[in-house]
Parts: C-alpha cells; sequence; structure tokens
C-alpha cells in the first residue's frame, strides 16, 4: 500500500456538495484554483441548501486565513476531522494555466482551466499523486481522455452498494418456533404467535423494530422490540391484511405494507423510512395512517406533508399564491391518494356528508415547502417527507430535527429515482437515514416491493 503524500485539485461542486469536504483528506494537500473561489463567490446569494454550504464553506476559508501568521503562499494548515490524526494544508492556486489543452477545450472555461491546473500541478509535484476531484461526470471523463487522474468525492458515501441498504424485514430461523435455539425462549403459558425472549438479537443480525416472518404455511409474524439490556422481546404484530383491521377504510394487500402499517400506527415509533418504487403504496398508507391517528384518535393536531422540490430549495416564489398554493403543483400524488381516502372516509363517516368530509379532511392538512421549514418546531404533527431520496444527508438531519414532542415523522421514497444532482443511492440523504436510525428502538423502515396499481402498471414496470 502506497503511504506517497497524495495531492488533490477540487471542484466548486464538491464543496457545494458537502461544506465540510475540507476536512476529508486526512495528511494529504488540497488544492483550490481561483477559478474555484470566483464560483463559490456566484453561488453565496440566495436560501437554497446550496447557497447556504457556500456561505457556510466561504466562512470556514475566512476563519483559516485570518489566523495565519506569515506568507500564505505555503499553504494553510488544516485542522483535523479526528484528535490527533495528521492533516495536510490547504493552497490557493492563482498562477495562470500553462499546460497546453487540445484545441477543442475553450481556455476560458472553469471546466477547462481546472484540467490545465491539474496537469500543471502534475508537473509541479512529480512525486506525488495529483488528483481533480469533482461530482461533475463530464469533467471527469474529459480528464481521463487527457490522461489526467480524476476522481468522484464518495467521502459521504453511506454504502459501498445500494444492495446492502437495510430492508427491515428478514426470514425466520428454519423450523421456528419448534426448535427457536438456545439464545430464544418461548413465554411460559403462550402458544402459536406468542412472546419470545431473544438474549442476543445481533448474533442473529436483527434490528430494533425489525420485521422476522415464516416462508412456510403458518404465516407467522413478528416484531423485534429492542430493550435496554441487549436482549429483544419477539412480538406478533397485528395482521392489517384483514379487514377487521382497516385503517381509514385501507387494508394492506401484502405484507410488506402490513408490516408498514404496524409501524406507522405505532404511538411508540417516531421515525419511519418506507422506500419503495411508485406503486407499491407509501403515500396511500401513510396518509390513512395519519388521517386515522389525527381525526380519530386525537394522536397529532394536524399532519405536515413537504416534499423536496427538483432542484432542491430552489425559490418557489415565482408561483402565485400562498406557499400551500405554491406548493400544489409538486403535490399531485397527494391529491391523488386523497381522492381515494375521501371515498373510503366517506363510507366510514357518511354522516358528516361527503363534502364536509372532503373539507374536513383537507382542513387538518398543511403542505410546507422545504425552503420554509429550517428553524421551525413542530409539536404533536404527524410529518411526511416525500420524495425523501432527493435530500441530502444534511438536509435530511435539517428536517428531522424539526420534530418536536409528541410528533412523528414519516419519510417516503424511491432511491431509484433520485433527480438532484450529484447525489446517487449511496449518498441520498434517505439511504443515510435508514442505514443510521436501523437500530434505535423507536424508528423502523420497511422495503416496499410489489406494486399494487394495476396489473397494467404491474406489466409495464416490469416490461419497459
Amino acid at each position: 500500500m502506497s503511504t506517497r503524500k497524495k495531492v488533490f485539485v477540487l471542484d466548486t461542486n464538491v464543496l457545494i456538495h458537502d461544506p465540510t469536504a475540507l476536512l476529508r483528506f486526512q495528511e494529504h494537500d488540497i488544492y483550490l484554483p481561483i477559478v474555484v473561489l470566483e464560483e463559490l463567490d456566484h453561488a453565496k446569494v440566495g436560501m437554497s441548501e446550496a447557497a447556504r454550504n457556500v456561505r457556510q464553506v466561504s466562512r470556514f476559508i475566512d476563519d483559516l486565513v485570518e489566523h495565519v501568521n506569515g506568507d500564505i503562499s505555503a499553504g494553510v494548515q488544516l485542522p483535523s476531522a479526528v484528535a490527533g490524526a495528521n492533516a495536510g494544508r490547504l493552497h490557493f492556486y492563482s498562477d495562470a494555466v500553462r499546460s497546453e489543452l487540445p484545441n477543442g477545450l475553450s481556455g476560458t472555461s472553469p471546466d477547462n482551466a481546472l484540467l490545465g491546473i491539474t496537469l500543471d500541478l502534475g508537473k509541479r509535484h512529480a512525486d506525488s499523486e495529483v488528483t481533480l476531484v469533482s461530482k461533475d461526470i463530464n469533467l471527469r471523463i474529459k480528464a481521463h481522455a487527457l490522461g489526467i487522474r480524476a476522481e468522484d468525492y464518495t467521502n459521504d458515501q453511506v454504502l459501498d452498494d445500494a444492495n446492502l441498504l437495510y430492508v427491515g424485514t428478514a426470514s425466520l430461523p428454519e423450523h421456528f418456533p419448534q426448535t427457536p435455539g438456545r439464545d430464544i425462549e418461548r413465554e411460559p403459558g403462550k402458544r402459536g404467535a406468542g412472546r419470545y425472549h431473544v438474549r442476543n438479537p445481533r448474533a442473529y443480525g436483527w434490528y430494533a423494530n425489525q420485521f422476522l416472518y415464516s416462508e412456510d404455511e403458518s404465516a407467522l409474524a413478528f416484531i423485534v422490540r429492542q430493550h435496554e439490556d441487549g436482549s429483544a422481546t419477539l412480538e406478533p404484530i397485528t395482521d392489517y391484511t384483514r379487514e377487521e383491521h382497516q385503517v381509514w377504510g385501507i387494508h394492506a394487500r401484502n405484507r410488506e405494507q402490513g408490516f408498514a402499517l404496524n409501524l406507522l400506527m405505532d404511538p411508540d415509533i417516531d421515525f419511519v423510512t418506507l422506500l419503495g418504487q411508485a406503486g407499491t403504496g407509501k403515500t396511500l398508507l401513510t396518509l390513512a395512517a395519519g388521517l386515522a391517528q389525527t381525526l380519530e384518535e386525537k394522536r397529532y393536531n394536524e399532519i405536515v406533508m413537504t416534499r423536496a422540490t427538483v432542484p432542491v430549495g430552489d425559490d418557489i416564489g415565482f408561483l402565485p399564491g400562498t406557499e400551500e398554493e405554491k406548493m400544489e403543483p409538486w403535490m399531485g400524488a397527494l391529491q391523488d391518494n386523497l381522492d381515494v381516502l375521501h371515498e373510503t372516509g366517506s363510507r366510514d363517516h357518511g354522516a358528516w356528508g361527503r363534502a364536509a368530509t372532503h373539507d374536513f379532511i383537507r382542513s387538518r392538512i398543511r403542505i410546507k415547502s422545504l425552503n420554509f421549514m429550517r428553524g421551525r418546531t413542530f409539536l404533536k404533527k404527524f410529518i411526511i417527507i416525500d420524495e425523501a431520496q432527493n435530500l441530502s444527508p444534511h438536509q435530511m438531519k435539517t428536517l428531522v430535527t424539526r420534530a418536536g414532542p409528541g410528533s412523528k415523522i414519516v419519510c417516503l421514497g424511491n432511491i431509484a429515482q433520485i433527480d438532484t444532482p450529484y447525489l446517487t443511492e449511496t449518498t441520498s440523504g434517505l439511504t443515510y437515514a435508514v442505514d443510521r436510525f436501523k437500530d434505535w428502538r423507536h424508528s423502523g423502515h420497511v422495503t416496499l416491493r410489489r406494486g399494487e396499481r394495476s396489473r397494467l402498471a404491474d406489466y409495464a414496470s416490469d416490461i419497459l
């Protein structure tokens, strides 16, 4: 393994994507060309998440430079992200590009300037490995075509492979419960789908609020209830596929939907993440659970729904009307699912009348823009974050920390359909949340796999 010191040239989009990127290169040196500082200056204005990140980077660099004693041309010592570890130096590159670029590349382009600067630094640091780091795929392709070493910024990558992401479900051990194992004991006096106590759930790879099911016709299903001492209890779950367990007129159509409703209806679970492709029922189940607990059980005061508008965080002021009216074009899925729930709710609450029911339901749902969620605290709210795969980890943290006492947050999304530039399946804020919350006893996750829209939609999803 090479211990040779490396040199990294950072593109602007790396700093916008992760404002703490300057701390992520261990003992290696970082070069920021002047063209990058100019692009940061142009991007600092506005209330978008990108503009906030730029201002954070600028303040950090300003603080570093302010405490430099002597000649800054030798570079600025970077603080270490880990106590006791070595850190590199930050250099500002202001020289003109000397390396000759192919005639087809314009010298006035910031991207092409980065290519030339990387070539120049490669000659200056012949004994070091010089790498251009960028989130721009096309820039990396051009770099490779010119023989320049280029890499994506992957320090914020949650997993090496999205297929390794926690799904929230697992099969029970073979022949369970006849031979549950030495660490699993049946609670005395219980039969069939009774409770089981587990001494070491992590030895089985089980996490808090994970669902365990049998593959045979016994159709056993449990949820893992984690205890403070590291032990756990397997508790039977509510079968929401049965008509008598309907939630606002809706019942689960498959096993995973039943698992999801168990999480959504559980008052002891504060944070729920649901993954799945379009048509798996994420929004419908969540809205049904929210309405039932807000209007019938009075557990929450109202439902707050928001979603990532793409591009995320851009100003929505060009649309007329109030905040909710401006968000309406992004909330087609909400209205579609409310139409379904209006029908079921009207049947179950016919005394209100169909029109009154519709108005009453809408009066308890608030549509909020992500732009105005920062700084808020929501008390006793059922908060739905739709299209959460388009959030960065930083944005996800900003939203989840808005929850006050008595609130519940549900994040919905499909990591296979990410529209935000520079986010991938392994760096999405939704992936980040699923992975970080998977062993907290007040959170739960389910990946929905089966579509329930129509046979046409299911067939199209498979073959197109």
